[in-house]
């Protein structure tokens, strides 16, 4: 894997943050990214994706990896079909095509038109004995009834995924696998649940705690993929983006790492059924590799939760069967047979207490009035720390750990320890 500092992964998420504000954060995916992710879907199922339509609906023909994929293993998977949609005025769409639908009646447009591509079966076009990308490119080339121009409606342009051509293309498909624009994905999201479908897509790992996203990883109706959430993707990106990785060196396109991007999905994978091995809370307060455990006499209890804090996925004990806050990285080794999510810091439903306005103190001294103590799992200590913002209420002071998931076993080891 590529070593990216960690001050360039700060640079690129900044510029991924602006994107977002702007409304330009179309990256395209890498096909390695893409082949792993669906591969594991098929270890634990190789029927996932057989006679299924697959839908790829913010995916421009030949320059999306998505597409590619799926294409060249159209017969592998056992596809009922492949479609694939690109948006207008995408500035990377039509760039690898000579299809002249992306330009017809253009005038002095720069920016090319929607188009949609439909596959039914993928043969061997140009008699070299196999079928693959090179053979679909030919036919498409061939058969212009394959492919068909988007035209949008008044409120949304040709190819977007809530123009009413593609809404009817998501209706007849069975799984919409792409990555879709980040800041769009609470839309995105409520759209395929609306239409309930199946689904792996990519996102912002921080959409985990959207008020639209966090009910259903809460229910079982989302959750994370099969590639490792702290791992983070590098993505294709436009010509005119100024902070990126490297340059591929076959392809000459800028490639970026965004940190914060991870899979999520509704098809189930065996990683997720595979049990998180644990220590007893005694054995962790005793061996844990963690100094936040290890030699303390017993875990830190939240002051407005009835809740024990476990800052990390691996030090959570075994024989617990209270409510403990857990880092939202949890979510990568969440199995629901195992665990129960209950509540995410934010949303208050378990929440005990309330506080009046505090001081809040950061590392720099900076002293301001807020009330995020209520928004969060705070944890009362005897003295301000020295090397992380805290707060003050009433003479009392508080710290607060980075956004917390409320868990409990549902079958804890029943040799008890402390509550």
């Amino acid at each position: 894997m590529l070593v990216t500092l960690i001050a360039e992964s700060k640079q690129m998420n900044q510029t991924l943050s602006a994107a977002k504000a702007a409304k330009k954060d179309e990256f395209y995916t890498q096909y390695v990214d893409i082949q792993k992710e669906v591969e594991a879907y098929l270890e634990y199922d190789p029927d996932t994706f057989r006679d299924k339509v697959v839908y790829c609906n913010c995916d421009d023909p030949f320059e999306s990896n998505f597409f590619k994929y799926f294409a060249a293993n159209f017969n592998k998977l056992g596809l009922k079909r492949l479609v694939t949609t690109s948006y207008d005025g995408s500035p990377i769409a039509g760039k690898g095509t000579l299809f002249p639908e992306y330009f017809e009646g253009n005038g002095e447009r720069l920016k090319p038109k929607a188009l949609t591509v439909i596959l039914d079966s993928v043969k061997d076009e140009d008699g070299d004995g196999s079928a693959n990308v090179t053979d679909v490119e030919l036919f498409l080339k061939r058969n212009k009834a394959s492919r068909i121009a988007l035209r949008g409606s008044d409120e949304y342009p040709g190819g977007d995924f809530r123009s009413p051509e593609c809404i009817a293309l998501l209706k007849e498909a069975d799984i919409v696998v792409t990555n879709p624009p980040f800041s769009l994905f609470r839309e995105y999201v409520a759209q395929l649940v609306e239409h309930r479908k199946k689904f792996l897509v990519i996102g912002n790992t921080n959409s985990i705690t959207y008020k639209e996203v966090f009910p259903l990883i809460k229910d079982s109706k989302l959750w994370l993929g099969c590639t490792n959430f702290n791992v983070g993707m590098f993505f294709e990106v436009p010509e005119d983006w100024l902070h990126f990785h490297h340059i591929d060196k076959q392809t000459g396109k800028k490639i970026a790492r965004v940190s914060t991007s991870c899979w999520y999905t509704n098809l189930d994978h065996g990683r997720r059924h595979q049990p998180l091995s644990l220590m007893t809370m005694a054995d962790n307060l005793k061996f844990s590799k963690h100094k936040e455990i290890k030699g303390k006499v017993a875990y830190d209890r939240y002051d407005n939760f009835d809740a024990i804090e476990v800052p990390f996925t691996n030090a959570i004990p075994s024989d617990y069967d209270g409510v403990m806050g857990v880092p939202i990285t949890f979510l990568d080794k969440y199995n629901p047979e195992q665990f129960e999510i209950l509540d995410y810091e934010y949303s208050g439903i378990l929440r005990t207490k309330l506080y009046p306005v505090q001081t809040q103190v950061s590392k720099k001294g900076k002293q301001s009035k807020v009330k995020k103590l209520n928004d969060v799992c705070a944890i009362q200590v005897d003295c301000p720390p020295s090397d992380e913002t805290y707060y003050i209420v009433d003479g009392e002071y508080f710290i607060a750990p980075y956004k917390r998931l409320l868990i409990r076993h549902r079958n804890p080891n029943m040799k008890r320890s402390q509550k």
